[in-house]
C-alpha cells in the first residue's frame, strides 16, 4: 500500500461556473485555473500521483500548455488514473476535505463521491467529501476562494 497527500487552491471568479469533484455547482463562482479550475479534481490527482511517486499535476498537465488550457479537469484525473495503473497500483480509497464559507459542499457530496469513483475506479462508499469552513479567518474565511486536501490509498495491482 501507498499513501499520497494532494492539495489545491484557487480564487473564485464569478465570470466561471464552479465545477468541484466534476459536478457543476449552480449559483456559486467559479475558480481560476489554466484548466476548469476544479480544486477537488487537481488535489485528488496530486492525492495519487504523489502516492506512485509520479510527480504532480503540473509535471504531466503543465499549466501554460494551450494543450490544458480549459482542460476538463476530471479528464486530467482519469489520465493519471491510467498512469498510476500502468505503474502497477489501483486507487483503494481516497479521502477530501474542501475548505471553504461558499459553496456548501454537503448538498453535493453525494454527487461529488458518485463522480469521483467513476474516474476512480473504485465505488462511491471509497470515497469521502466533507466540506469545512474556515470560521471566517483567512482568504477562504473572507470568501475569496476555496482550498482542498485530499489523501489517497493505493494499492499494489493484482497481476
Amino acid at each position: 500500500m501507498r499513501i499520497g497527500f494532494g492539495y489545491d487552491s484557487h480564487v473564485f471568479d464569478p465570470e466561471r461556473p464552479c465545477i468541484l469533484g466534476g459536478v457543476i455547482i449552480p449559483d456559486t463562482p467559479g475558480l481560476r485555473g489554466f484548466s476548469d479550475g476544479d480544486a477537488v479534481a487537481h488535489a485528488v490527482t496530486d492525492a495519487i500521483l504523489g502516492a506512485a511517486c509520479l510527480g504532480d499535476i503540473g509535471a504531466h498537465f503543465p499549466p501554460g500548455e494551450d494543450a490544458w488550457r480549459g482542460a476538463d479537469s476530471m479528464d486530467l484525473l482519469a489520465r493519471a488514473v491510467s498512469l498510476v495503473r500502468e505503474a502497477g497500483y489501483r486507487v483503494g480509497n481516497v479521502d477530501i476535505t474542501v475548505i471553504c464559507e461558499q459553496p456548501r459542499i454537503g448538498p453535493v457530496a453525494t454527487r461529488m463521491r458518485e463522480c469521483l469513483a467513476q474516474v476512480l475506479g473504485v465505488v462511491p462508499g471509497d470515497v469521502s467529501v466533507k466540506g469545512k469552513t474556515n470560521e471566517r479567518m483567512g482568504w477562504e474565511g473572507e470568501g475569496k476562494g476555496l482550498a482542498v486536501h485530499a489523501v489517497a490509498l493505493l494499492q499494489a495491482s493484482q497481476s
